[in-house]
């Protein structure tokens, strides 16, 4: 017997201890792409450089190799650097710098869609100035990508812990995607992938779906 919690509802149990991950996709996966696409950066910094120096100074050439190769130097850093995780209901995303909320305690808990060719299915949960965006789902022409079983279900409780009215809900969006997923539904019964169709009409980008919204994902 399982000693996790079920699919059909909130855990009722003690807090949960363990740090979940919540990377939609692991950097792990694509660590070598971001390494490779530094070095190309690079590899063109120090032509360009190479070709100024031969009609400027050396020292302004390696001004102008350096301005352009530090920003996607820093841009892969800190995509190497990125993770998000929830421990209990704090959710810490780590890029830049370190962002922590406290999703029991947010006032704001909101679902954005950014429609296009790749539709991107986010959450954002707010407390006072912080703020962190968690992708939960990813959905194109030739796939998707979801959110593991485990970190929506882990979500879906820090949620549900929460005095939010949109918390409760979204918390029963994530609930309601995880019944799918268990009867292997098709995209048309998931929750997150009808988000992306409702809001695939509007021209703003990204999309923060209202609460009525979000309550006929329910339906």
């Amino acid at each position: 017997m399982s000693d996790g919690p079920g699919i059909d509802g909130p855990a009722t149990g003690g807090p949960v201890a363990e740090e979940v991950a919540l990377d939609l996709v692991p950097v792990e996966l694509i660590a070598r792409q971001i390494r490779r696409m530094a070095a190309v950066v690079v590899a063109i910094a120090l032509v360009v450089a190479v070709v100024c120096g031969i009609f400027l100074p050396w020292a302004v050439a390696v001004i102008v190799g350096v301005v352009l190769a530090v920003p996607g130097l820093l841009t892969a850093a800190v995509a190497l650097r990125r993770r998000i995780r929830l421990t209990d209901t704090v959710i810490t995303a780590r890029g830049l710098r370190t962002v922590r909320v406290d999703a029991a305690r947010a006032d704001v808990v909101e679902l954005l869609v950014r429609p296009g060719r790749i539709a991107q299915v986010l959450l954002r949960v707010a407390d006072g100035g912080r703020s962190v965006t968690v992708p939960l789902a990813l959905y194109a022409e030739q796939g998707a990508r979801e959110l593991p079983l485990l970190a929506m279900r882990r979500l879906a409780d820090a949620l549900a812990s929460g005095e939010s009215p949109g918390a409760a809900a979204l918390s029963a969006v994530l609930v309601e995607q995880l019944r799918a997923e268990a009867r292997e539904a098709g995209a048309g019964e998931r929750p997150l992938y009808r988000a992306t169709r409702g809001a695939a009409e509007s021209a703003r980008r990204p999309v923060t779906l209202s609460a009525a919204q979000v309550a006929a994902l329910l339906n």
